[in-house]
């Protein structure tokens, strides 16, 4: 399969480096690499991408992207995010195919989770 032309990379706004990174490598177990004070990259995502030195965030509600990541058990998620100081910001909800719930990070971008196991 080719990768011409198909999204390779993302990228997110961060106002604190420190907390972005614990937060999300206790989480979801991304590794980071710091590229100066301004710019870090993530791997182990699933897609690689980095995050830019920002007070802005990324939320829905303001027409932003939406990301959402698989679990295959979503109350084991949202328990590592709640204990690693994301916040929900959506309760878990059905939907044709599966339930999903949206968290927001430290810096208050705001994400996704859903799963297909599960459904009752």
């Amino acid at each position: 399969m080719s990768n011409h032309e198909k999204i390779n990379y993302v990228e997110f706004p961060a106002n604190d480096f420190d907390a972005t990174k614990t937060f999300y490598n206790k989480v979801f177990g991304w590794g980071f690499i710091d590229y100066g004070p301004d710019y870090m990259s993530f791997t182990n995502a699933g897609l690689d991408g980095g995050f830019y030195k920002s007070d802005l965030c990324s939320s829905q509600n303001k027409g932003a992207t939406l990301i959402v990541l698989y679990s295959n058990c979503l109350i084991s998620t949202q328990s590592k995010i709640e204990a690693a100081g994301g916040s929900i910001i959506m309760p878990t909800f059905s939907f044709p195919g599966g339930e999903r719930f949206h968290f927001s990070d430290p810096n208050g971008n705001e994400f996704a989770v859903w799963s297909d196991q599960n459904i009752e």
